[in-house]
């Protein structure tokens, strides 16, 4: 990481303890189609802040690299990507619809309760069309799972592109 200029000496970078993608192909091929087929529909920017949000709170390295970095390619500002771990204190940033699927996308991924309260649903479900809402759904529990892949097979970040996985 460093070049001649640098004199900041980084920690040695962690080896992933395997690679998911070789070792179960047609898992990771179907994960990619799921993928794709949950974002059918909704908004690139909105998609990825969903998906970075999730991956603050599964603390997913890999993905957070990745999606901030698709984020910046489908536009978003590099203000709104660095409020978002502080929505709450950073409402100002979001629209109403981005703030009740950013709600969303923290009730489903951490389940404290056990369950997403109805209000959280509801306040979803009053910025979503019916389809929609099941597609953003379907968007936070795919990122929930690939962010438990990256987690448990300490997936390396720093190398992605946007693009990368078309």
């Amino acid at each position: 990481m460093s070049t001649a200029h640098d004199t900041v000496e980084y920690a040695a970078e962690h080896a992933p303890r395997l690679h998911f993608a070789k070792l179960a192909p047609e898992v990771y091929k179907a994960m990619i189609q799921l993928d794709a087929a949950a974002k059918q529909g909704l908004d690139p920017k909105l998609y990825e802040l969903v998906k970075i949000r999730a991956s603050q709170l599964n603390h997913c390295a890999y993905c957070l690299d990745m999606h901030t970095r698709d984020a910046l390619a489908a536009g978003e500002s590099v203000e709104r990507i660095v409020q978002l771990s502080a929505w709450e204190e950073s409402r100002h940033f979001y629209t109403e619809k981005e703030l009740a699927a950013i709600e969303l996308t923290e009730a489903v991924t951490v389940l404290t309760d056990g369950f997403v309260p109805d209000e959280v649903y509801d306040r979803a479900a009053g910025h979503f069309e019916e389809a929609e809402l099941s597609q953003l759904i379907a968007a936070i529990t795919v990122i929930n799972a690939w962010n438990r892949i990256g987690v448990t097979t300490r997936m390396v970040p720093g190398r992605y592109r946007p693009g990368q996985y078309k």
